[in-house]
């Protein structure tokens, strides 16, 4: 049996990938074959520190490692992966399905509107969809938000909030028809861990002091960096930066405010630092990222009537 460490398993910041999170959306949606192709069909066991996975696989198999236990499956199934669950994947060549892939603050949102039915996201486990009607309706769903998600259109971020919350609410129903798998195990680690990305998710626009968070989770933050190094690969700091880096760049890309507005917004005393950090953390001024992804927005959107 699989059995990882978590000083051997890698960090990922997307499926398969070590590079930064690749758009300023909150969602990313790809087809299983496209990326896991890729990778001559297999997905060697990893973890994510803030993003969790919605695999729907319509048709085909897949050899799941999930939490230390092995399972061989058919579709159509859907597997969720929350935050620091260790997971890898083996395809089959056939196989036909969606991933649909959740930053943090995402998640923690949905948390807050959806309540208990969001639960379903905190629990590592796969859900068998015997009956055709609810595969059906489910697999139309993951179909809607990877259309929407590849086709950006006048209220896009709306519709695809939509999606993903009815989306939830059917993995929710589908959670509590069927017993639970028996992979529903989170260590203290990974619940603090998980704690500290809701206080970050609640207050990164004041950006608190690591001690100020440390302190809210009743710990030292030589304790709270200590944990974070461990689970996320990251110190506290970074984990905080991060999010505030993510929400700067959805900024600088859907909104017209100022750079002098989103470095207000964000917490920063001026301007001028707000541009420091931005240019460390990306190699960019936020003035040229907001150019650079105007101008590819721009040529996606060309992209259908040059093909014409």
């Amino acid at each position: 049996m699989f059995q990882p460490t978590e000083t051997s398993v890698p960090v990922f910041k997307l499926y398969g990938e070590t590079r930064h999170w690749p758009t300023p959306d909150l969602l990313h949606c790809e087809s299983i074959p496209e990326r896991s192709r890729l990778h001559d069909w297999h997905i060697r066991p990893h973890r994510h520190a803030d993003l969790v996975h919605v695999l729907h696989i319509a048709n085909g198999r897949v050899e799941l490692e999930l939490e230390g236990t092995q399972h061989t499956l058919h579709g159509p199934l859907v597997i969720v992966v929350p935050a620091m669950t260790i997971h890898g994947f083996r395809f089959s060549q056939d196989i036909q399905g969606h991933i649909v892939t959740l930053a943090q603050p995402l998640a923690e949102q949905l948390g807050q509107r959806l309540e208990e039915q969001a639960s379903v996201l905190r629990h590592a486990d796969y859900h068998l969809l015997e009956q055709p009607r609810k595969a059906q309706r489910l697999a139309a769903l993951v179909e809607q938000i990877d259309a929407e998600y590849r086709q950006p259109a006048p209220g896009r971020d709306r519709m695809l909030e939509s999606q993903v919350q009815a989306l939830v609410i059917e993995l929710s129903r589908q959670a509590e028809s069927h017993a639970p798998s028996g992979l529903r195990q989170r260590d203290r680690g990974h619940e603090r861990l998980a704690s500290f990305q809701a206080l970050i998710e609640a207050q990164y626009r004041q950006q608190p002091s690591i001690e100020r968070f440390a302190e809210q989770l009743g710990m030292s933050s030589a304790h709270l960096n200590t944990l974070c190094r461990r689970l996320a690969d990251r110190s506290a700091l970074q984990l905080l930066h991060e999010r505030l880096l993510l929400e700067a760049k959805r900024q600088l890309t859907y909104t017209n405010m100022t750079i002098s507005q989103i470095a207000d917004s964000l917490g920063f005393s001026e301007p001028a630092y707000f541009t420091r950090f931005f240019k460390r953390n990306t190699g960019l001024s936020p003035r040229d990222f907001r150019v650079r992804q105007h101008a590819a927005e721009a040529q996606r959107q060309d992209a259908p009537d040059q093909a014409s």
